[in-house]
């Protein structure tokens, strides 16, 4: 049996080799495709608004308008014009990697799962402890406690170290939160779910803060798109779709690794029942003795005395 710092490392090569499955390309290429429609759909409707709004809210009597009285006196150019886009932009992004996450949780994550069982694990018994209902509520509920956690910690990102730490800090949690229960839902049962979920806590958020980590990753490509206007339908949807594949990879490594520990503890609890129910020396019978061999084995008695 694999220990856990192995396991972990093994179910992530895995993952990465899965990854390059045409299939899975694929897979990750239909989450793009319905990010694409709603965000040119929310840019057509609501984009001039929406920068109009934040110029205004930028523009309004406050503290920061003698910094853009000072702007204009130095003849340069009104700096909420483009100021206001690149903050829609920014505000924009946690909802696309928020959409991204779910798309993936409630279409992708069910064929990665049955990919994975019928290649690696065909005879793994499925005992369906979570249903969709079950699955859609924990990711629901996963979810907005990450947004709020999020909103809250909103002041930290201000600190620069603590924008490299505190944002994928959440996502990874939120990714080992709904990961870890996909991956389990359609094999473990409940009670097996909450003892894999307990045993392996640690190495799972591990995996999760891993994943948030490389989820934050594109933004770098995001940022490029912002910055180099002429990239942006380039670079944009480039990001988005690596979004999309680095949480497709998520979910694999953590079906991998759920899969394979799911298949260590029935193992485990196999071995246990075959040895409480193979009986001790002490308790095995006494061997049957033919009549013959015991009268053989008792000594013979004295010959009664004569008597004369």
């Amino acid at each position: 049996m694999l220990a856990p710092m192995n396991l972990l490392m093994d179910s992530f090569f895995r993952a990465l080799a899965y990854c390059l499955f045409p299939r899975v390309i694929a897979w990750s290429l239909l989450p793009l495709l319905l990010i694409g429609a709603l965000a040119l759909a929310g840019g057509y409707f609501y984009w001039e608004l929406a920068v109009q709004t934040m110029q205004a809210f930028l523009q309004a009597p406050g503290w920061l308008t003698p910094a853009w009285e000072w702007w204009q006196q130095q003849g340069l150019p009104d700096m909420t014009s483009w100021l206001a886009p690149a903050l829609v932009l920014v505000l924009v992004t946690p909802l696309i990697v928020l959409v991204a996450l779910l798309t993936v949780a409630f279409l992708m994550t069910p064929s990665l799962v049955a990919l994975v069982g019928q290649r690696r694990f065909p005879t793994l018994e499925r005992l369906q402890g979570g249903s969709v209902w079950q699955s859609m509520l924990w990711s629901l509920g996963s979810t907005l406690m990450a947004l709020l956690l999020l909103v809250l910690s909103m002041p930290l990102w201000l600190l620069p170290p603590l924008v490299l730490i505190v944002p994928p800090l959440i996502w990874g949690w939120l990714t080992y939160r709904v990961m870890a229960f996909d991956a389990l839902s359609d094999h473990a049962s409940p009670s097996e779910r909450e003892e894999l979920l307990r045993r392996h806590r640690m190495a799972l958020l591990l995996m999760g803060v891993v994943c948030g980590y490389l989820g934050a990753a594109p933004a770098i490509v995001w940022a490029s798109g912002v910055l180099f206007v002429a990239a942006f339908f380039i670079l944009i949807p480039l990001a988005i779709w690596i979004y999309t594949l680095v949480f497709a990879f998520s979910s694999l490594w953590f079906t991998h690794f759920g899969l394979a520990a799911l298949q260590q503890l029935r193992a485990e609890q196999h071995a246990a029942t075959t040895v409480a129910a193979t009986p001790t020396p002490n308790d095995a019978p006494l061997p049957a003795v033919a009549a013959t061999d015991l009268n053989a084995a008792l000594p013979a008695s004295p010959a009664p005395p004569s008597i004369s």
